[in-house]
């Protein structure tokens, strides 16, 4: 297809060039026409006959020029035909090389994508800059897969390793599973395990596998000696390629005797201190990096188990020896008073025996002080109940831990705090005194902190040393905090999955790490499309990535989280009000890395409020109205004061419209005047202050001679007929407070009747108050 290709367009070539020549050829034979007319007028010659043509040539030779005038142009358009079909194979040849490039580049890019990281075979795409991008960008993704894989193993080791010593409180019998289980995890063929004798200042090789068991079960090694003794006096690990001569070699059935290749010594320490060697020979020339790491990591929780296993075997064999000693004390008590007759004549005996007595005395508080120091740095708090709950002993360690001092739980009863779980498994050890129980639960300890305890209980009532429950807990918070983050990590990924807003987590260069399913219903793609792309990549509708685009450079600039709305275009030309939460995330740095947004569909909120909005209004329009008929009705200052120069209203309604009014009559020679407070507020009173007005207007109208008591009586029966209260079956009770005078400016007398209002008269300096009645 390419050959094809490629003679196509070298016929089109030759065609354009034979196209050109035959064109300028052509435009050539314009010069000796236009010579042949120009000399023929001008010199008056015919040219249609033969004569004149040969008259015309030998006057003037520049004809005989111009007939190579064609094929000089010819020439010429074959010369640069020629040359620029050069240039443009060229340029063709360079655009098929671009092409190739591109196409084996996208071809490796999707072989990426689908986790195939192997280079295209017996090509290269090394040559061009997105090539070389491409490879990179395949070894940071092989790294981060190899990490994230050794990580992963060296994390599934040490699990299988903590099993193992939660499980067993045998030192040997843990050494051993742990040995063999290495072992076997790390394709390893020999291993041994050595525990450090602090009395003895040795290694004690107290496990081993596929070894000569007759010749090396018994291997003692002191510091400093061999391998072994090299790396407990180093106190770092050892890691040979080259073996010793006199190595052990490894026995099997099918490989016979064989020396290893490799061999892997690390020291258990705890507290700064040894307390063991591992040892692992494999038959591989390496051993990987991740098998070091590993061992080197699980060193560090094997020593601190070896420690803990340590000082409760020494605690229970100080307790069993004091326990003896203390019998033995007793039992020497017992022979002295039996032999109080004989003590003048053992005398030299009763010395020597009390100088004994000294020094076991002596022996006892040294072990004493080396069991309160091993007990108050351990790692564990040691309890010893009573059958009835009693704290026998607790350890100093508790301090430490739990923040009480040994005398402060010592003779009183736990269970009484609340601890049910201690309750529940102490019964049970009662029960069944032969069955260990472990278990975890939350504790409050003396600086009301709350701390995550695991507890191992043993019955050891009829150990004569013990004598009662023994507790060994440990703090495990940190643990425990662990585990929950892992778990909260799973629940707000299940939580994300399922929540009916958009969520994404943009990196600060554009990159989209996640987003859940709905984004197929915000944005109309999967969220397979837009993970691990840019926003200028995803193929949605340029408007929302230009959104995101904005708010996410907001974050980026202010580092603050930012919370806005904006209108999504949709595919079907619909709008989308949407709320977007943008919130900045920082790494342990304290840099921003990605920006998690929350999109929420508010259009039909929008839709509710933009309603309410438009009935709010008409509401506001309506009372505005109401209004301004109520303040056509209230009566002038300005007028009042033409009468009562010196009087003054203040009126400030509660709301728009009010139910309380002032109202003023004049008529003939008298002034009425009153201070009305209708039931209700707002709409409700203003329409009974509408009714009060209208009504006492009337009233004042018809009759001159009703006094102020006579017109409150009138307005409250109009009232009660107005509203239906005169009726039996009436049960509203509207009406209105007031307060009315009647001023006769004539006599200058003034009448007052009051209904819950009161009149104030000041006169001769002496106020004076007349109160209205429950009925004017």
């Amino acid at each position: 297809m390419k050959i094809n290709k490629e003679h196509k367009e070298k016929n089109i070539g030759r065609i354009n060039i034979r196209k050109y020549v035959f064109l300028f050829s052509i435009l050539g034979l314009i010069f000796p026409v236009s010579a042949w007319i120009i000399d023929a007028g001008y010199r008056g010659v015919d040219i249609s006959t033969w004569e004149g043509i040969v008259e015309m040539h030998t006057g003037n030779l520049l004809h005989f020029f111009l007939y190579s005038t064609p094929f000089v142009l010819g020439f010429v358009a074959y010369r640069l035909s020629r040359i620029i079909g050069k240039e443009r194979s060229l340029l063709l040849a360079e655009s098929r090389e671009k092409e190739r490039i591109i196409r084996k580049n996208v071809e490796f890019a999707s072989r990426i994508g689908k986790g195939d990281f192997a280079e295209l075979p017996g090509e290269t795409i090394k040559g061009d800059n997105l090539g070389r991008a491409l490879l990179i960008m395949r070894d940071n993704l092989v790294e981060t897969y190899e990490k994230e894989n050794e990580q992963n193993w060296i994390a599934k080791g040490k699990e299988i390793v903590r099993d193992i010593l939660s499980q067993n409180t045998n030192i040997e019998v843990l050494a051993y599973e742990t040995i063999v289980s290495l072992i076997n995890y790390i394709d390893a063929v020999q291993g041994a395990f050595y525990i450090y004798d602090e009395d003895k200042e040795t290694l004690r090789n107290i496990a081993t596998y596929a070894y000569n068991r007759k010749k090396y079960i018994t291997q003692e090694y002191q510091k400093g000696q061999g391998l072994v003794g090299q790396v407990a006096f180093e106190e770092d690990y050892i890691y040979r390629k080259e073996i010793p001569e006199d190595y052990i070699t490894i026995s099997s059935g099918i490989l016979g005797d064989n020396k290893p290749k490799t061999i892997l010594i690390a020291p258990l320490i705890s507290d700064d201190k040894i307390q063991g060697v591992i040892e692992f020979a494999s038959l591989q020339e390496d051993m990987s990096p991740k098998t070091i790491a590993l061992i080197r990591e699980l060193s560090e929780i094997i020593a601190q188990t070896l420690f803990n296993l340590k000082v409760a075997s020494r605690t229970e064999k100080l307790l069993d020896d004091s326990q003896q000693l203390t019998n033995k004390l007793e039992k020497n008590k017992d022979e002295l008073l039996r032999n109080a007759k004989q003590m003048e004549t053992t005398q030299e005996e009763l010395k020597k025996s009390n100088k004994d007595l000294e020094e076991q005395f002596a022996e006892v508080e040294k072990g004493q002080k080396r069991q309160h120091a091993l007990l108050e740095n351990a790692s564990e708090v040691i309890t010893i109940y009573d059958e009835t709950g009693i704290v026998k002993y607790v350890s100093p360690s508790v301090k430490n831990i739990l923040g009480f001092d040994a005398q402060e739980m010592v003779g009183t009863n736990r269970f009484k705090r609340g601890e049910s779980i201690l309750q529940e498994a102490f019964n049970k050890l009662l029960k069944n005194p032969k069955i260990p129980r472990t278990f975890e639960y939350q504790y409050e300890n003396k600086q009301k902190e709350k701390l995550w305890l695991e507890t191992t209980g043993r019955n050891l009532i009829k150990n004569p040393a013990i004598g009662g429950i023994l507790f060994n807990t440990r703090d495990i918070t940190v643990r425990k905090i662990a585990e929950k983050a892992q778990r909260m990590s799973g629940e707000m990924q299940a939580l994300s999955e399922n929540s009916p807003d958009m969520i994404m987590r943009v990196a600060s260069d554009g990159m989209f790490y996640y987003a859940n399913p709905m984004v197929a219903e915000f944005l109309g793609i999967t969220a397979k499309q837009i993970i691990k792309k840019n926003i200028d990549e995803v193929p949605v509708n340029k408007s929302i990535m230009n959104i995101i685009k904005e708010i996410l450079t907001q974050v980026l600039n202010s580092g603050k989280k930012i919370e806005t709305e904006r209108i999504f275009d949709q595919i079907n030309n619909e709008e989308r009000i949407v709320q977007i939460n943008a919130i900045p995330e920082f790494n342990d740095e304290k840099e921003l890395e990605t920006v998690l947004m929350v999109a929420h569909d508010i259009t039909e909120r929008k839709r509710i409020e933009l309603e309410i909005e438009k009935k709010n209004k008409n509401i506001t329009e309506s009372i505005n109205y109401a209004k301004r008929i109520q303040n056509a009705i209230l009566p002038n200052t300005d007028f009042i004061k033409t009468y009562l120069p010196e009087s003054f209203i203040f009126y400030k309604p509660r709301d728009v419209v009010s139910g309380d009014f002032p109202w003023f009559f004049e008529k003939d020679d008298h002034i009425y005047i009153a201070a009305v407070d209708c039931t209700g507020h707002g709409v409700p009173g203003a329409l009974l202050s509408f009714i009060g007005y209208f009504i006492l207007n009337n009233v004042v109208d018809h009759d001159n001679d009703f006094t102020a008591s006579q017109i409150l009586d009138s307005l409250h029966a109009n009232v009660r007929t107005t509203l239906k209260q005169d009726t039996p079956d009436a049960n509203a009770r509207d009406g209105m407070d007031i307060a009315l005078c009647k001023i006769n400016r004539k006599n200058k007398t003034l009448e007052y009747s009051g209904a819950h209002r009161p009149l104030y008269l000041l006169s001769n300096n002496e106020l004076k108050q007349y109160k209205g009645s429950p009925k004017a």
